[in-house]
């Protein structure tokens, strides 16, 4: 019986064995080397096989990246498995769960790692090839060898802390105890916090790191602070037990209400809502395009898994309206209101995107206030968070592949500035109308997916505050109708507004003209995985594809809920 379970655990959790396997394959392989032991006393030496002068197989700098390629891959496959055909019982031990809800989560979080790396061929390339500085060299050309063996030399290490970060974030998403989710969250959150910081060489990334590393740290140290006042209160982190004890109080506790709060600061800070996004820009600007895609896509949908188990699986309403369901309410529209105001007096793309970023999480929180409110039924809570999930997960496609574009344009230094897209549709007009139609995407244009996910998080909102405001005047009417359903006017309101940021960035690459020659700045692979992205992007606003990414996010809704 025991060897059956330990059979069914190691299936539920293949995609992480896959990943620590993974993991372990790339600190040990490009270590490889004829070193040997010698046994004392006499002249016998047996190979050690670490250390010594390394394999050429073993050496190539671009093996780190294969390595990943495959071993992400192979994960992804793992999940694929485990979402289209669901265990009977997704139990593993008492902290985590195998369901539909975290194996979608994991194929997001595992996707946005493939496209990361395969962006890292271009943005940290390996020249296995890459001649050491010589006398004769001017200080131009030594520099560049100086920084192709520089880039050759911490291949592994940043492949090695994408694997982390993926493990940290697959765990998460299954985890179904409190503690178990903040460690598997603080995995990725250190991850994260060196990735940012990773091209310490310049001023910018140095600078981001620290930012992102102090404000992330003084978040969860707030939230680790209340999950030991929940842990006083109900002397149980389980999510099942802390959902039984909040569902029989008669009235709120406070000790429990102040464990919440906390905790929704530090998640709060993963999504990127106000007032907790301070840190979010300067990261963005400062680190790497393709880190700062993996921080706009699979670091913000770890954050709203960790919101959902904590508002909607733990701290749910049996009736009327929590006090920070109201608050979230007012953050959701400051969040949102606050990034695309300050998206547009930005030059700098990344930081143009690093606001979006926070207005796309004011979007949501809108939607997940909207279940808090106490008028949603059971089925309006499951449309809202399929909406949420669907936006999600489209998300990856329109808010990444914008970042892969920049990444293209990075080592050049064009990605700081508007200006660095100028006449990108002359040098590659595929490329530039990917990245339009990304634009489109994030600014909820039809057909595009960023409209249909938009318009589902608004249809539930009002479906929430449907029935609500009779009078015969607009005024009057506008008095009358729910709180509610002002997020959804909100939220439309802040779309429009987003239009005046992304169409500028349409008008500079279709109309300014050409400064950087007249190749694509995008290698073929990153140019067709560019391409794909923005055809996906289409098809999941219109169509069977639509349809059926809406039925998995609907099954992931109906396993959280459950």
């Amino acid at each position: 019986m025991t060897s059956e379970l330990d059979g069914m655990d190691i299936q539920l959790l293949l995609p992480e064995l896959v990943l620590m396997l993974g993991l372990a394959a790339i600190i040990i392989i490009p270590n490889l080397g004829d070193a040997k032991f010698r046994i004392p006393l006499t002249s016998l030496r047996i190979p050690v096989m670490i250390g010594g002068t390394r394999f050429p197989a073993t050496r190539d700098p671009r093996l780190p990246n294969w390595m990943t390629l495959a071993t992400l891959s192979a994960a992804l496959l793992a999940s694929t498995m485990a979402l289209l055909d669901p265990p009977s019982s997704g139990q593993v031990g008492s902290a985590l769960e195998v369901d539909q809800f975290s194996s979608l989560l994991t194929n997001l979080f595992i996707c946005v790692l493939i496209l990361c790396a395969a962006s890292a061929t271009q943005r940290l390339p390996s020249d296995p090839n890459a001649p050491a500085p010589s006398e004769g060299d001017d200080e131009e050309t030594e520099s560049s060898k100086t920084a192709a063996l520089y880039d050759n030399r911490r291949q592994a290490d940043f492949h090695i802390l994408l694997l982390t970060l993926g493990l940290g974030m697959s765990l998460m998403a299954k985890s179904t105890h409190l503690f178990m989710l903040f460690v598997c969250l603080e995995l990725a959150s250190l991850s994260s916090y060196v990735l940012v910081g990773f091209h310490k060489e310049s001023k910018e990334g140095g600078e981001a790191g620290t930012k992102y590393f102090i404000v992330g740290s003084v978040a969860s140290a707030v939230g680790i602070y209340g999950m030991s006042l929940l842990y006083l209160w109900n002397g149980d982190l389980s999510v099942a037990g802390l959902s039984q004890s909040w569902q029989s109080m008669e009235t709120l506790d406070p000790l429990a209400a102040a464990g919440v709060g906390m905790m929704l600061v530090a998640f709060g800070f993963k999504v990127g809502a106000a007032p907790f996004h301070l840190a979010i820009p300067d990261a963005y600007s400062g680190t790497s395009s393709m880190v700062a895609g993996v921080l706009a896509t699979a670091s913000k949908a770890m954050g709203f898994v960790a919101l959902f188990r904590l508002l909607l699986t733990i701290a749910m309403p049996a009736s009327g309206a929590a006090f920070w369901y109201c608050t979230l309410a007012v953050i959701s529209v400051i969040t949102m209101t606050w990034g695309n105001l300050a998206a547009l007096s930005s030059d700098n793309p990344k930081r143009v995107f690093a606001y979006s970023s926070v207005a796309h999480a004011g979007y949501m929180l809108a939607a997940v206030s909207a279940i808090g409110s106490g008028m949603a039924d059971p089925s309006a809570q499951e449309l809202i968070v399929m909406a949420v999930i669907f936006h999600l997960c489209v998300l990856v496609l329109f808010k990444m592949g914008p970042f892969m574009v920049l990444s293209s344009i990075e080592r050049e230094g064009s990605s700081h500035s508007v200006s660095g897209l100028n006449g990108l549709a002359s040098r590659d007009p595929l490329l530039a109308a990917s990245m339009f139609v990304f634009m489109l995407s994030l600014a909820g244009v039809p057909p595009f997916s960023g409209f249909l996910s938009k318009l589902l998080m608004i249809n539930g909102i009002v479906t929430v505050s449907a029935g609500t405001g009779g009078a015969s005047t607009i005024i009057s009417w506008a008095l009358s109708v729910n709180p509610v359903f002002w997020l959804a006017v909100a939220v439309v309101l802040n779309s429009a507004l987003s239009m005046f940021y992304y169409l500028r960035m349409g008008m500079v690459m279709f109309f300014e003209p050409n400064e950087d020659g007249e190749s694509s700045p995008a290698s073929p692979m990153v140019r067709a995985l560019i391409i794909s992205m923005a055809f996906l992007s289409l098809a999941f606003g219109i169509g069977p594809p639509s349809e059926w990414l809406l039925g998995l996010a609907e099954d992931a809704a109906a396993a959280l809920l459950s």
